[in-house]
């Protein structure tokens, strides 16, 4: 068993269960056709399956599905991490919370096994304060205090900041990070030197890239100074794998 496989959790099967039930809401046709059992008496490339036919036939496509999407973002997770080691790059290659919805689980552990940081799991795992939340609440200021009242100091607050100076005010307000959002890679670069220079030695305040990063483009944004990159395209308009399920015979 992979090591990844101790991070699902234990409501995993009535999940699958849900899909399930959402893809045959009332007659399964094509069980009716077919042995009842499976023989196990050859190998494939994946994975063998043996039961009863209809069962693996009903579950067919869904784990197709499921393979062939979890494969793609580790597939992209992977090749994103080749490209930063490949760069000398020390810092983190995430994903972001664009998933699919209802599909979050698999694509976070494909980003997982593909070598990539999954970065939050959703809107709890970590306080991320966009230009809404600072329109709504006046400045970034206002945006991390308000946000510190209830997260506590358990809890991380990221700013996402469009300037440099933006990234000063989300530190002096008490940010644990600061993501440099659509920075070409030669003001990214500038921007991280100039905030370390900054901060020195006296605060211990994470950098993050994002926005506008691809595969095609990472190597450019892999600079010193970034301490995360995060990439949206590890699961947005990612190619599947194809994968296909054939009886022995």
């Amino acid at each position: 068993m992979s090591r990844h496989a101790s991070l699902l959790p234990a409501t995993l099967g009535q999940t699958i269960d849900a899909w399930l039930a959402e893809d045959i809401p009332s007659f399964d046709y094509g069980g009716y056709v077919g042995a009842e059992i499976i023989p196990n008496d050859r190998k494939v490339e994946v994975a063998v399956v043996q039961g009863p036919a209809r069962l693996i036939l009903m579950g067919e496509r869904l784990a197709l599905n499921i393979l062939a999407r979890c494969s793609g973002v580790a597939s992209r997770a992977r090749r994103l991490r080749s490209i930063a080691d490949s760069c000398g790059f020390q810092g983190i290659v995430a994903g972001t919370r664009k998933t699919t919805p209802g599909f979050r689980l698999v694509e976070k552990y494909g980003m997982q096994v593909g070598g990539a940081d999954t970065h939050r799991m959703d809107l709890s795992s970590m306080v991320m304060l966009k230009d809404n939340h600072i329109w709504a609440t006046g400045s970034i200021t206002n945006a991390v205090k308000q946000a510190r009242t209830v997260a506590g100091f358990s809890i991380k607050i990221e700013v996402e900041c469009q300037s440099e100076a933006e990234a000063m005010e989300a530190i002096d307000a008490g940010a644990d990070i600061v993501m440099l959002d659509n920075f070409n890679p030669s003001e990214l670069e500038l921007a991280a030197a100039s905030i370390k220079a900054s901060l020195g030695a006296k605060k211990q305040v994470l950098i993050e890239a994002s926005g506008g990063i691809t595969e095609a483009n990472a190597a450019e944004y892999m600079v010193p100074g970034i301490d995360i990159i995060s990439f949206g395209s590890m699961t947005q308009s990612v190619p599947h794998v194809d994968f296909s399920l054939k009886i022995a015979h």
